[in-house]
């Protein structure tokens, strides 16, 4: 979950066809000014590496922002602190039960459906690299090109079939090499990606919960099995033994001696792979104290205890196995284990060259090649992590004998791939600076030593480690074949992948065999036997992501009328996304560009004008635009025609200390002009989209050291902010703060203690507009019944009608689910957005229903009504969906499919 905005490095020169070895090798011109993209991430990786060497200890966080210049970003720990907060909003006060997901899914089978049917709105090719939108926020011209949402899993093979999938968005499936997809897991519990295989017998395996941290933000159900990939569909049914990995992440499978293994956040199980009944065995587990039902089960750290990363299993004799273990962060437990001949699993002393003490074993991953000669491994330090200012890799490593017991031989460390053509040269972010959220290996079945392996970028040797290259770099900035000329697209520079990089494959379609890679910005392919520059960097990637998979994870929406649609009914839908900016779509446009870079939180855009935009970055850091920021690029030569600007609230410069990795924004939908910004202040601002600068900002109310605002709401001058703090499962608290945009009347709620509210993480307000003193209150995570920690309560929906003196429960029939997003509609309706689904309550009427028909079963993170009538949501991995709420009736429709939620 890396943010990458505004961030851009120096790097070896990428040449274009027809450039000579002199210029292809040149290195930028140390006069070309940079996109603001490479200044941050340098900035980024430089605060990083002082804080790893202890430069700013003992100052201030304030004090430590600032010595970093204006933005405060650390890229190397931002995404790791994000997936920790968008998990501890699930979980706080406590841990959550296994089975959770599961029986809420359940719930939701058994509700009746309203009329109606969703809209997919973002269905579209999604252009990062658009020629429209080239202002000094925005990463196009990168050379990403076509992106969707974060690919966790692929599998291909020699008929042209691919398989991809999305963080959160299932599976999907090509029949043409890629392109032209199709979901098919669309009627499982959970659309969160894990891993995905085909075995020997050409069944496909679906292993759910994404797993790149060890604390993902989704678990899955357990491991599904398609026996007809190329035609059939996942159900259900389709699950391998029982319940025994629900709840779970799983990061691998293996499978040798007729066995499927797989590598999960509890242990490491195995299942026959034949008889698919019955149980998953638990092979190991270190700490078995700390899963369900043992006597530290409620412990804090018990989802850290008992972390798999892979299996290595002995292609000549499977009955010898080595078991990768071990949190990324570091424990006492990290290491390799194998079993003893009385049956016990044991440490590994010795495996020649790869780490085997719990100091340098983290996340790890192996392959092997097909003939059996070889076995490769990469291994994340968590020393290295936290000691080494550049890099948390300990290396890439290969076994000669295709033993996994070695002896394993070092072929590339950081600063070998640094060499090797990488564009991570800065100080503080350099390869392997996230190889704990960043990993692939793929050996190439026709040859032992041609080997691809992923990290930020895409790595490649073809002589067994001797020496590397790095097919697909971080991106073209600011290698000297790059132009921001949108003549010239990405400039001179071929084409690269998204970075980040998380699943990998080779398959063949009519007889031509491609490397398929997945990433924070899909999936991108090339022939196995691909062409390159001479400085090793690929001349031809394709982006898959051809607007028929659609896995974008969407943290906010926004709608607004489209001043150049002459019919008047046109609209603008933007949002924020997780490492892929912001998305416009404009009415009439056939493909959405893509106007801000990195992560995109939350959104407000002006329903009058959808040119109007304000997009958060992450911790408070705003900007604005007035004209959809459309910009030819004019900006980098000349800053005074930039056509964005940087508002961001004071508490922005206080990085983590200041906000909310995702923060909340508003606006008051009866004065537009009128904004809230919540951090560890409430923030107020008159000027609407005029702003210009983060001094215009006036702190209305202090929410006290330690408490950042989680929700942010105003309707006639009253704001209402809930806030944490602390936000984790140790200490957890949370309380809602009421005053008045003018800085008057200020108070916290005396939120009752006898259970009325829950002691859960505060989601979203819905406030009347007709009477600020009724409010909507929804609470994430799960209730009681699955929450180990103080005071979860029951319930996810909450009702005042005294501005917050008295609630009301009105969560009624709603799934225990986490809720995301409550808004009130015109004819006092209520809908609510949750982890699972969307629900409608008709006015008058106290039980909810599914809303509509069509929404894949995913996250609902944002709910906002458009200009045009309709109501749409952002979901966190299937992108922008709508629907007209003028569709929906009372009936007591079941629907046609219990998938379509």
């Amino acid at each position: 979950m890396r943010q990458r905005r505004r961030l851009l490095l120096p790097a070896v020169a990428l040449t274009a066809l027809g450039l000579t070895t002199s210029q292809a090798l040149a290195a930028p011109a140390p006069t070309k000014e940079l996109p603001r993209q490479a200044q941050q991430l340098a900035k980024g990786g430089k605060q990083h590496a002082a804080k790893v060497q202890g430069k700013v200890t003992g100052r201030s966080a304030f004090a430590a922002a600032e010595a970093g210049g204006d933005d405060g970003a650390d890229e190397a720990e931002n995404s790791a602190e994000g997936v920790a907060q968008y998990t501890e909003a699930r979980t706080a006060p406590g841990v959550i039960a296994p089975g959770a997901y599961g029986a809420a899914w359940a719930q939701l089978q058994s509700l009746p459906h309203t009329d109606g049917s969703w809209n997919h709105v973002t269905n579209k090719p999604y252009n990062s690299d658009d020629p429209r939108y080239r202002d000094i926020n925005s990463n196009s011209s990168g050379g990403s090109g076509y992106v969707t949402g974060r690919i966790t899993g692929i599998a291909a093979d020699d008929d042209g079939y691919v398989y991809a999938g999305g963080a959160n968005g299932g599976v999907f499936r090509s029949r043409t090499g890629g392109g032209n997809w199709e979901p098919i897991a669309d009627k499982l519990p959970t659309l969160s990606t894990g891993t995905l295989d085909l075995d020997e017998r050409g069944r496909l395996w679906y292993a759910t919960g994404e797993s790149n941290t060890g604390a993902t933000s989704y678990v899955g159900t357990g491991v599904y099995l398609l026996a007809d990939p190329q035609h059939g569909r996942f159900e259900p049914r389709n699950r391998v033994g029982g319940p025994e990995l629900e709840s779970t992440v799983i990061h691998a499978l293996r499978f040798g001696g007729g066995k499927v293994w797989a590598a999960t956040s509890r242990g490491v199980w195995s299942h026959s792979s034949t008889d698919l009944s019955g149980p998953w065995k638990l092979e190991f587990a270190p700490n078995p104290d700390y899963l369900p039902g043992g006597s530290k089960a409620k412990d804090p750290a018990a989802p850290y205890k008992n972390i798999a990363n892979d299996i290595a299993i002995d292609p000549r004799d499977p009955s010898k196995v080595v078991l990768a273990i071990g949190w990324r962060g570091g424990d006492t437990y990290n290491g390799f284990y194998s079993k003893a001949a009385d049956g016990s699993w044991q440490r590994v002393g010795s495996l020649g060259e790869l780490p085997t003490d719990a100091a340098n074993v983290g996340n790890v991953t192996f392959a092997r090649s097909a003939d059996g000669s070889r076995y490769y491994a990469i291994d994340q330090s968590p020393l290295l992590t936290s000691t080494d200012p550049d890099s948390g890799l300990k290396g890439i490593y290969v076994s000669k004998s295709g033993s996994p017991y070695g002896p394993w031989t070092q072929i590339a460390d950081k600063d070998k791939l640094k060499d090797s053509g990488s564009a991570l040269q800065d100080e503080g972010y350099q390869p392997g600076i996230q190889s704990w959220y960043n990993q692939f290996l793929q050996v190439d079945p026709v040859d032992p030593d041609h080997v691809y392996a992923g990290l930020e970028e895409v790595l490649e040797t073809k002589n067994g480690g001797a020496s590397w290259t790095v097919p697909g770099p971080y991106w073209n900035f600011p290698f000297s074949c790059w132009s921001i000329d949108p003549s010239k697209q990405t400039g001179d520079c071929s084409p690269t992948t998204h970075s980040d990089q998380h699943a990998v494959a080779i398959g063949s379609y009519h007889g031509k065999p491609s490397v398929y890679v997945g990433n924070d910005g899909g999936v991108y392919s090339r022939p196995v036997a691909g062409a390159a520059d001479a400085s090793g960097h690929a001349t031809d990637w394709k982006s898959l992501a051809d607007g028929t998979i659609d896995t974008l994870q969407y943290y906010s929406v926004g709608i607004g009328k489209d001043p150049a649609d002459r019919s008047g009914k046109g609209v603008i839908v933007s949002g924020g996304l997780q490492d892929n900016g912001e998305s416009i779509l404009r009415a009439g446009d056939k493909v959405m560009g893509s106007n801000f870079g990195g992560d995109g939180a939350d959104t407000l855009v002006d329903p009058n004008n959808g040119c109007n935009i304000a997009e958060e970055y992450v911790y408070l850091d705003m900007w604005v635009t007035q004209n959809c920021a459309v910009n030819n690029g004019a900006a980098l030569d000349d800053p005074s025609k930039a056509t964005s600007y940087e508002v961001a609230p004071p508490d922005k410069k206080l990085g983590g200390a200041g906000a909310r990795f995702i923060a909340p924004i508003t606006s008051d939908p009866k004065n537009g002009d009128t904004w809230i910004a919540g951090g560890r202040h409430v923030w107020v601002q008159n000027k609407g989209y005029a702003i210009r600068s983060g001094s215009e900002w006036s702190n209305a109310y202090d929410l006290g050291a330690g408490h950042l605002a989680t929700a942010v709401a105003t309707v006639d001058g009253t704001v209402y902010a809930g806030w944490c703090g602390p936000c984790n499962n140790q200490g957890f608290s949370r309380g809602i703060a009421v005053g008045k945009t003018d800085g008057t009347g200020w108070h916290q709620l005396n939120l009752p203690v006898d259970g009325t509210l829950p002691n859960r993480y505060i989601s979203s307000f819905g406030v009347d507009q007709k009477d600020a003193q009724h409010v909507f209150v929804a609470f994430n995570g799960f209730s009681r019944t699955w929450t180990e920690g103080p005071g979860a309560g029951i319930g996810h929906l909450f009702e005042t009608r005294d501005g917050g003196a008295t609630w009301t429960d009105v969560s009624a029939n709603l799934p225990d689910v986490p809720a995301t997003s409550v808004k009130i509609l015109p004819d006092g309706a209520l809908v609510l957005g949750t982890d699972l689904a969307a629900f409608y309550r008709a006015p008058d009427e106290k039980n909810w229903k599914v809303l509509g028909k069509g929404l894949p079963t995913t996250s609902v993170q944002q709910l906002k009504t458009g200009p045009d009538g309709r109501l749409y949501a952002a979901t966190f991995g299937r992108g922008i969906w709508s629907i007209d709420p003028r569709s929906l009736s009372d009936d007591d429709n079941q629907g046609d499919d219990n998938n379509q939620h």
